[in-house]
């Protein structure tokens, strides 16, 4: 009988002493967390950035197959970034047009990418989101370039062509350190 007792005895205080040894590690960890720095957590959620060099000179090409040639960026935060981007597609733009639109940190893609759909006459960079962009080129048809300067805080921000269905697959990240 002491023996059945025993059992469930050890069983509890193995359990209550493994929950007290998981409670202080991630008390540890939330306070690890909580003194990272805002930069390092940056550049920490992108995957391949340490790979990336540093220009604020940015070449950018946007195809028929729906695909940017380059999908990451690493910029100097609080100086001028001059961004130089081409369609080199050769399908009709109103069909296949492209454009960049660099997006605020925290701005939800698929939100924006529906208000953008409907956004035809501004051909496609709703002026209900204007709050939302950093800085947006020309709807480019085939062999088109445009060019544009702008100004980044530290922080991470996603860019996506606003052409209707493009967002899913014409998106990228710039990294301002």
């Amino acid at each position: 009988m002491k023996k059945l007792f025993m059992i469930p005895a050890v069983a509890v205080a193995l359990s209550i002493a493994s929950c007290g040894g998981n409670s202080e590690k991630s008390g540890k960890s939330a306070s690890t967390e909580s003194t990272t720095s805002t930069e390092n957590q940056a550049t920490e959620t992108v995957p391949g950035i340490e790979n990336v060099a540093i220009s604020n000179s940015l070449s950018l090409e946007g195809n028929d197959q729906m695909k940017f040639d380059k999908d990451l960026f690493r910029v100097k935060a609080g100086e001028p970034v001059e961004l130089s981007f081409k369609n080199a597609g050769t399908m009709p733009k109103e069909s296949m047009g492209h454009n960049v639109v660099i997006l605020k940190p925290g701005v939800d893609l698929p939100t924006f990418g529906a208000e953008a759909a409907a956004a035809v006459a501004d051909e496609y960079v709703p002026k209900s989101a204007l709050s939302s962009i950093v800085s947006h080129t020309k709807l480019l048809g085939p062999g088109e370039t445009d060019k544009i300067t702008f100004t980044l805080e530290k922080g991470v921000y996603s860019f996506i062509c606003s052409f209707p269905g493009h967002y899913g697959v014409m998106q990228g990240k710039i990294v301002a350190e």
